[in-house]
């Protein structure tokens, strides 16, 4: 399986929940079995105890964006560091469902989990993909959206380090607010410039009389 593969989990959990909206879409068992995506064989350990058991780790995982999103790698580090330990993976060499032109094995490493239960077993693999993700390419590569009241985490995958928003939606409405605001700007500039122009030409007029 992919990297990313692995890093999305933390990211579809931590997504579940929208704060400043006071939204929370981890209200059910079904909610808990949806994150599993295709992985239906882990979704169905799940059980009504995981709906509590999910939102602890999601809390957690956000506090490893939130301190990644303020530039603290160090805190970031330590507190999936503390996920990593609680929630541990095996990773394996294996070459089921992929098969190469001549029918071989196509290898690759998976994450194999031997969890007590479906939170531990999907934590351990948004830990370890997250864990992954920050190690090769940065803490700076793990975002929250800046376009309020959203603060959804992200991924940067962008070649320069650029991205900033969660979804192109999110991108959209943060560039038009911008415009709106330099228009506004704009416009109260102009507004105080002709005030004054107004001001200066009645000063004028009163010292000729």
């Amino acid at each position: 399986m992919e990297l990313a593969y692995y890093s999305d989990y933390a990211v579809r959990l931590v997504n579940s929940e929208e704060p400043s909206r006071g939204k929370d879409a981890l209200t059910t068992v079904e909610a808990v079995r949806d994150l599993f995506g295709v992985n239906a064989s882990a979704a169905r350990r799940a059980t009504d105890a995981d709906v509590t058991r999910f939102r602890s780790v999601r809390a957690r995982l956000r506090g490893v964006f939130e301190a990644a999103d303020k530039g603290d790698e160090t805190l970031a580090v330590d507190l999936l560091n503390s996920l990593l330990l609680e929630f541990p993976v095996s990773p394996q060499i294996s070459g089921h469902d992929f098969r190469d032109d001549d029918g071989r094995p196509v290898w690759h490493m998976h994450l194999a989990d031997h969890p007590s239960n479906a939170t531990a077993g999907y934590a351990a693999i948004a830990a370890m993909g997250l864990a992954f993700h920050l190690t090769e390419y940065g803490v700076d590569r793990l975002g929250l959206c800046q376009a309020p009241p959203c603060r959804n985490a992200y991924l940067d995958t962008s070649t320069n380090r650029s991205r900033r928003y969660c979804s192109d939606r999110c991108a959209t409405r943060a560039n038009v607010a911008a415009y709106r605001a330099r228009k506004r700007l704009e416009a109260d500039r102009s507004g105080s410039s002709g005030l004054a122009a107004e001001s200066a030409q009645r000063s004028s007029a009163t010292g000729e009389r």
